[in-house]
């Protein structure tokens, strides 16, 4: 089978990762991919804003799969423009309706209200509305969480123990503080606990469950500082027992799965679930209507299913007749970051010491392979190192000992990925 792959982050290494391993898949394509899809795959320069293009490539290269990794492809309504040569071909990712449930925090809100899932109190403004705004920060609790309605790249989400803070952050951000994404924005009642992220791959009607994780957004330890698109992951995760995922799925996943195809929502891809564990409770943070990057990079090895397979049985919305099969080790994925993110950084730095990692899996985010066959860094977070291990402290000093080894000017990353489960773990013994 020849497969398309869209994206170039770490995210997308992983997913072409796992596509290599399937003996189903003959070429592999990834439009724009990085210097890791392209060791294992044909990467290609494809402007994917243009469906002439698209279709033309799918048609010359016999393309049968089409896999979407990132949002904002989902979001811009990919899956709808390439309509008329979808029913020939295995597309994985949902239509732009269904994207809504990431592209529009109100469009989510709305539906868990509906359909009785579990989530925050929270009310939608905009400048129309502000007043209402202050009133509704007014009668909560610190801290104060502003979501921007639209996608802004991960950091439209501003959490603050300020009421003050709260207010103006309110008003710049009706006012354009992340462009037309925050023009709307959900302010949200604080959820104390836990989080976790747990993922579904649906075909619309029937789903499976794959692996949860726990990741760690903020950029320094002691989750301080300001959020990322997560410095690190740990699967399976400790608190996320056999009772509390039942919760997820019979008050969350199941009425949303079962929401989507009320509602005649074309939808056949993977679901993440952000959700806060309230004791022992989940609740909806967000819907992601893709993998995560880096969960993605952590929960992919746990997977030993065809990879090929269970993305066919998904198109085919046949996934009533497939097991995920997990394996029993544990997985921990840390960041190597570039210095100064998520604020500024800078690009084009040497990456070594790549060869020397014999006991990880290192997936390649931000980089590029330049004219002299060096590769560089070229964005924020560079590269995800993940492990497996018997159990987590394991996980977790492989990805340590194979960090150390590599290196680039700026080098950065948290070093208490995993601490807090591993204590957990240690108080509960």
């Amino acid at each position: 089978m020849n497969i398309l792959l869209i994206g170039s982050g770490g995210r997308e290494h992983a997913i072409a990762w796992k596509l290599k391993q399937s003996i189903h898949t003959d070429k592999l394509f990834v439009t724009q991919g990085n210097a890791g899809t392209e060791q294992i795959a044909d990467n290609i320069s494809l402007n994917i804003n243009n469906p002439q293009l698209v279709k033309e490539f799918v048609h010359n290269n016999n393309i049968e799969m089409i896999i979407v990794g990132p949002e904002a492809p989902l979001a811009d309504g990919i899956k709808d423009k390439l309509n008329d040569i979808i029913h020939n071909i295995h597309f994985i990712g949902p239509s732009t309706e269904g994207a809504q449930l990431e592209s529009s925090k109100s469009f989510a809100k709305k539906f868990m209200e509906k359909y009785n899932i579990p989530t925050a109190s929270h009310l939608d403004v905009t400048r129309e509305n502000i007043k209402e705004g202050y009133n509704f920060i007014d009668q909560q609790k610190p801290p104060y969480v502003l979501k921007a309605d639209g996608l802004a790249a991960g950091k439209g989400v501003i959490i603050t123990e300020s009421k003050a803070e709260a207010y103006t952050t309110l008003d710049e951000m009706v006012k354009g503080k992340f462009g037309k994404a925050s023009y709307k924005v959900v302010i949200e009642e604080y959820l104390k606990g836990t989080e976790v992220s747990v993922f579904a791959l649906t075909d619309g009607k029937n789903y499976v469950i794959l692996p949860e994780a726990k990741d760690y957004k903020r950029i320094y330890e002691g989750d301080k500082g300001p959020n990322t698109g997560g410095m690190g992951n740990i699967s399976p995760v400790p608190f996320a027992t056999e009772e509390f995922i039942n919760k997820v799925e019979e008050r969350i996943i199941k009425p949303t799965v079962n929401g989507l195809n009320s509602e005649n929502i074309d939808y056949k891809g993977f679901i993440f679930f952000g959700l806060m564990n309230v004791n022992g409770n989940p609740y909806v943070i967000e819907y992601n209507v893709r993998l995560g990057d880096p969960e993605a990079q952590t929960i992919l090895p746990l997977i030993e299913n065809d990879f090929v397979e269970l993305l066919v049985a998904t198109s085919e919305e046949r996934l009533d007749t497939v097991s995920i099969i997990k394996s029993n080790q544990t997985a921990a994925t840390v960041i190597l970051a570039s210095g100064g993110y998520p604020e500024k950084y800078q690009k084009g730095k040497i990456i070594t010491g790549l060869e020397d990692v014999d006991e990880s899996i290192v997936f390649h985010a931000g980089t590029k392979t330049v004219e002299n066959g060096n590769i560089v860094t070229a964005g924020g977070r560079v590269l995800a190192i993940t492990s497996l291990g018997r159990n987590i402290i394991e996980a977790v000093n492989k990805s340590y000992r194979s960090a150390e080894k590599i290196n680039f000017e700026g080098k950065y990353y948290r070093k208490d990925i995993g601490q807090d489960l591993i204590k957990m773990i240690e108080q509960n013994q």
